[in-house]
């Protein structure tokens, strides 16, 4: 398996971060196996199980995001979890705002901040191996 987060380049850091994190525990949700055990430190302390696997962040724009989604929508990539994060929530107070927000709003009208893919490593390499780290 092989996760990837895309972010929007255009966005300010700030942005970029929340973005990050938002997806990040999203496709923790979905795939808890993918979070290590607890572990203990030479002390004793314990630390709490992070990711087993690295999550890269990768970059590209607004259109780019819209093609990897239709993409993944059309099943021209199967076997590929993929989650979005879009203007709409970014842009609402709670979540309750962002159903109403989004159940207004057309699919072509959405702006994309970033977007999570978990899958077969081939499946998502065909779809981002191209694009550069988001440094």
């Amino acid at each position: 398996m092989k996760c990837v987060i895309l972010i929007n380049e255009e966005l300010p850091l700030g942005l970029i971060a929340n973005t990050s994190a938002v997806l990040a525990m999203s496709i923790g949700k979905k795939y808890d196996h993918i979070i290590g055990c607890d572990v203990e430190d030479q002390d004793g302390v314990i630390h709490p199980g992070i990711t087993q696997i690295p999550i890269p962040l990768l970059k590209g724009n607004d259109e780019l995001l819209k093609t990897i989604r239709t993409r993944i929508l059309n099943k021209e990539v199967n076997d590929v979890y993929m989650i979005d994060f879009c203007n709409m929530a970014q842009k609402s107070k709670n979540y309750d705002q962002y159903m109403i927000r989004m159940k207004a709003t057309p699919t072509e009208k959405l702006s994309y901040l970033g977007i999570g893919l978990c899958g077969p490593e081939k499946a998502v390499n065909k779809l981002t191996g191209s694009l550069p780290l988001l440094r």
